[in-house]
């Protein structure tokens, strides 16, 4: 019975609800400054927030139950206003925050010594320079080039007689074995290919792909695999591999 009058009295002050959804919305938004891959802040948040909605629902019927039709509506009014208005300041600051403190996904990779490891080749206008395509390739042999923004790259791939299919790259950060950006890296990365010649023929990415482990000018190693998937049917294998120093796309 003492929990019912304290309902009862709680709701029929019809803003104390209104009150208490307004906290939870001010500690969703302030959830939206949390930088951490566990958003843990957040979940209890969104949660808390749920909690509130669900109070302020409970307000809106209480009211019109008890013919308080104008408490009733500008309940319900402020209900769908101050969601509305907290969903776009929440997603703005969830937005800026990752762009301006940057991803320290990074932070912590070493590029390991003992190993070869090469630079992307910058491009000039979208074009590959001449100091590689002019170079004539006598065995197997992967380029990696800047593309656009750090981060996104595209790839020249050099390979003798083989038969026709797709190739496509997969990425490995050295060190800790975690392979990049999968999906994204395989889709964006396929060509087909086909040589019927015993000379090394030069095969192009038709478009970029991007790395989004990291941050522009947060350096570390990783391994690109060349893998090749037969047109007739036959079983995936790798056909190369070579390490380059990069850095992610700011995000």
């Amino acid at each position: 019975m003492r929990i019912l009058k304290l309902a009862r009295a709680f709701f029929n002050n019809w803003t104390y609800p209104i009150f208490l959804f307004g906290a939870t919305m001010f500690l969703m938004v302030v959830s939206g400054f949390e930088n951490n891959h566990s958003h843990y802040f957040q979940n209890t948040a969104g949660i808390i927030l749920c909690l509130g909605v669900l109070i302020l629902l409970i307000s809106s019927i209480y009211q019109f139950s008890q013919k308080q039709w104008k408490k009733g509506l500008l309940t319900i009014t402020a209900l769908i206003g101050g969601t509305i208005f907290a969903s776009i300041i929440f997603f703005i600051i969830a937005t800026a925050i990752p762009i301006i403190d940057g991803d320290h996904w990074a932070d912590d990779l070493e590029i390991p010594t003992g190993i070869q490891i090469e630079n992307p080749v910058n491009m000039y206008s979208y074009t590959r320079p001449d100091s590689i395509l002019k170079v004539k390739k006598i065995q197997t042999d992967l380029v990696l080039y800047n593309s656009d923004q750090p981060g996104m790259y595209e790839y020249d791939f050099w390979t003798g007689k083989i038969e026709s299919g797709t190739i496509y790259l997969k990425a490995y950060e050295i060190t800790q074995e975690d392979e990049l950006s999968a999906d994204n890296v395989k889709k964006d990365s396929k060509i087909s290919i086909s040589n019927s010649s015993d000379s090394i023929t030069r095969f192009s990415s038709i478009r970029n792909f991007t790395i989004y482990e990291g941050d522009w000018g947060k350096f570390y190693a990783a391994r690109f695999e060349v893998w090749f998937k037969p047109t007739s049917g036959g079983q995936e294998r790798k056909l190369f591999q070579k390490n380059f120093k990069i850095e992610g796309w700011m995000h």
